[in-house]
């Protein structure tokens, strides 16, 4: 905890760092007022900085600007808002003095310290990305423009000591990339999971539990290195920076549970695995949900952690498989398999150069790929699918084909996916997208195509939704790895590579 906020100094010179982004604080915001004053000049700041996108005339309430901009959750916003009210509502949500509250309050919407009231990308609007961003900037070429961390034989690039090399050499039977452009990606511990006791581990929880909390960015990766099957549980804390686990690939590393609704759990909680810690990595593994299409929801990775990434993974399940809750994300190179609304959720997401497998749903059912649930216009979140391939998985392919898949549907009002650049096979449905409930979020959705190609790509026979749009390169390029979850700015110390625009 803070024992006091200098206004000033942190409202002129704070870096959001968890966005990639740096605020362009004018003199005009430069305030110096009491602790307890802070929060109202908060909302006064987000006013002037979102008064160019606000409708004339409307009433400017200073609650509603906390919720609209800096994404809190509207209820716990009016517990804050309204301590007077209510005399307890402050304990309950946060304790402590009044002061200690306030500046507690800053702290959360300013360091953006807590992912449970900031989630979908701290449904920062886009009026705020517009007129009060402007984005980083560094000299010299990306990394990833040079080389990533994989060579084509599948060898990593990972900058570790020379005894953490021979150990990972030895037990993983590979030999570590080595770079001479700086393309190797700092590893600062090395651990190893394997059941049979010849590693540091015989479980991955364990493995995570004994990774530092709260990582600087130049320390380097807590790596897990994890061999075989492991039927698990896996949850990585917010306070869990830069973690990487690392496996021997798809269908060799794999970690498996059976959690469902069905089975008294609920959707958020049926995770396999549950991922909130910041600049989180995974590679070569895979993550299953074995409860099977009859136990409704089931979800393989639940991944509420900012600048997320994996690559070359493989998420298994059936409704529900994978649920991009919240913050930045990217998939490069992974395979998704499911039924019904399998990939879902409210994060600012990209997949790219990506397997799409639905599968044979229980009788009665058809098939949805997304459902994506952002719940205001100005959230900078959605799904973007660009360069994927989208067929049919085995058990699907055998059926008689009388079962429909859709590209997605509207899970919430202001529902957003873009097909860009993808393979869609002759299984989607000639209309591309499902309804919800009757006439549910049509108008206020945003779903496109750009440019996509196969059997299934045809626009001809597409829905007439208001929200629909046949896209051309000039909107869809919003949607690429740059400009939609500003790749950029924290990918190439990833080393995971990626295409910045289209392709």
């Amino acid at each position: 905890m803070l024992k006091s906020i200098p206004a000033s100094g942190l409202l002129r010179k704070l870096r959001w760092s968890t966005l990639g982004l740096q605020f362009d604080w004018s003199k005009n915001y430069n305030v110096s007022l009491p602790h307890n004053k802070i929060p109202n000049a908060l909302c006064q700041l987000a006013k002037k900085m979102a008064a160019p996108a606000m409708p004339g005339g409307k009433e400017f309430r200073p609650e509603a600007a906390i919720v609209n901009y800096f994404g809190l959750d509207v209820c716990q916003v009016s517990c804050i808002w309204n301590h007077q009210a209510e005399k307890n509502s402050w304990t309950r949500l946060l304790g402590g003095s009044l002061a200690s509250k306030c500046k507690l309050l800053v702290k959360i919407v300013l360091m953006s310290c807590c992912t449970e009231l900031l989630c979908p990308l701290f449904s920062v609007s886009l009026a705020l990305f517009k007129y009060g961003y402007v984005p980083k900037t560094r000299k010299g070429r990306w990394l990833a423009e040079r080389e990533s961390m994989f060579s084509r034989n599948g060898h990593l690039g990972l900058k570790m000591s020379s005894q953490h090399r021979k150990v990972y050499e030895s037990v993983s039977g590979r030999k570590l990339l080595q770079t001479s452009g700086g393309g190797q990606v700092k590893v600062n511990i090395m651990v190893i999971v394997n059941k049979d006791g010849s590693g540091n581990f015989t479980t991955i929880s364990d493995a995570v539990a004994a990774a530092p909390n709260n990582t600087a960015a130049n320390t380097g990766y807590f790596m897990i290195y994890v061999v075989g099957v492991y039927e698990e549980y896996v949850s990585i804390a917010k306070n869990k920076q830069y973690l990487m686990i690392v496996g021997d690939g798809i269908n060799k590393t794999i970690i498996t549970g059976n959690h469902s609704v069905a089975d008294g759990w609920t959707t958020y909680s049926s995770a396999t695995v549950a991922v909130v810690g910041p600049r989180f990595v995974a590679i070569n593994i895979t993550i299953r949900n074995t409860a099977g299409a009859i136990k409704q929801q089931a979800v393989a990775l639940r991944n509420d952690a900012d600048l997320s990434t994996f690559y070359k993974c493989s998420f298994e399940g059936y409704q529900d498989t994978l649920y991009t809750h919240s913050l930045r994300q990217f998939y490069r190179e992974c395979d998704i398999y499911g039924t019904v609304d399998f990939i879902f959720g409210n994060a600012a997401v990209v997949f790219q150069n990506c397997n799409v497998y639905p599968r044979l749903p229980i009788l009665g059912q058809f098939n949805t790929i997304t459902a994506q649930g952002r719940t205001d216009i100005n959230q900078n979140t959605g799904t973007s699918i660009q360069n994927c391939t989208i067929t049919a998985a085995p058990d699907l392919a055998a059926n008689n084909g009388t079962t429909q898949t859709y590209l997605g549907r509207p899970w919430k009002l202001y529902s957003r996916t873009v097909y860009i650049q993808s393979f869609l096979d002759s299984l989607i449905n000639p209309a591309g997208w499902a309804m919800w409930s009757g006439t549910f979020a049509l108008d206020t959705l945003y779903y496109a195509e750009y440019n996509n190609r196969g059997p299934g790509s045809s626009t001809a026979n597409r829905v007439n939704w208001p929200g629909y749009h046949v896209i051309n390169a000039t909107d869809a390029v919003n949607f690429t790895v740059s400009n939609f979850i500003s790749g950029n700015s924290w990918l190439p110390t990833t080393g995971v590579p990626y295409t910045g625009g289209l392709m």
